[in-house]
């Protein structure tokens, strides 16, 4: 079918790994980071479901105000920068750039669609290196409900000039998975742990890593001119 190509940012393109660095200056062990994605994701379920919409930065910042607390610490103002400013600074896993370089030449549109305000997703991707490589950089700000409700995912289909079904959703989130295939679009799991799915069941395309899931879409898959 012919499809276009929606990403989500932060583990599916960007390595998180960065940030454990911070965590362990602040925290003295990178452990509290887990924690912290956590709080960050379950704020921003909390924001949708209730209606109270703040962005995911002011959302992060809270979060790990939260953690500090909990463990018992006072972070130093620089501290929190230096971790929050890492998110900003995150490298891309090895494979994506020439895994989204072969879709693009394939003439595959390509899109990110990201819970972060545009700003901080434009300047993640400026700075791993591929920002010139999507058509669009897509954020949930612009309906202020986060991944996974249907509007995000129907907001790119739009954006895209696609129908849902026309949109292939790409992360390595079951949720943001199940939440795109739940709002009538096809999807494709970055399955870079071997943690199952809580909800739902994995799409027809799963793959190791980025160019795996590239390898699968080029062969099931034609862009949407």
């Amino acid at each position: 079918m012919a499809r276009v190509l929606v990403f989500d940012v932060n583990e599916t393109l960007l390595d998180l790994a960065a940030l454990r660095e911070p965590f362990s200056r602040a925290f003295g062990d990178p452990a509290p980071m887990g924690e912290w994605f956590v709080r960050l994701l379950h704020g921003s379920l909390v924001a949708t479901l209730t209606d109270t919409y703040d962005d995911f930065a002011t959302i992060a910042r809270r979060a790990l105000d939260a953690v500090a607390k909990r463990k018992g610490l006072d972070l130093h103002v620089v501290e929190r920068d230096t971790i929050l400013g890492t998110m900003l600074e995150l490298p891309v896993h090895p494979e994506v750039p020439e895994a989204l370089s072969r879709l693009r030449s394939a003439g595959f549109p390509l899109a990110t669609l990201t819970n972060s305000p545009p700003e901080m997703a434009r300047a993640q991707l400026g700075y791993a290196g591929i920002l010139e490589l999507f058509d669009h950089v897509l954020s949930v700000g612009e309906v202020r409900r986060y991944k996974p409700a249907p509007e995000p995912y129907h907001l790119a289909a739009e954006r895209l000039g696609a129908s849902p079904s026309e949109v292939r959703m790409v992360a390595a989130h079951d949720w943001d998975v199940w939440g795109a295939m739940h709002a009538g679009c096809a999807a494709a799991y970055v399955a870079r742990t071997d943690v199952p799915f809580v909800i739902g069941q994995p799409p027809d395309v799963v793959g190791a890593d980025l160019s795996a899931v590239a390898d699968a879409i080029l062969d099931i898959d034609e862009p949407r001119r």
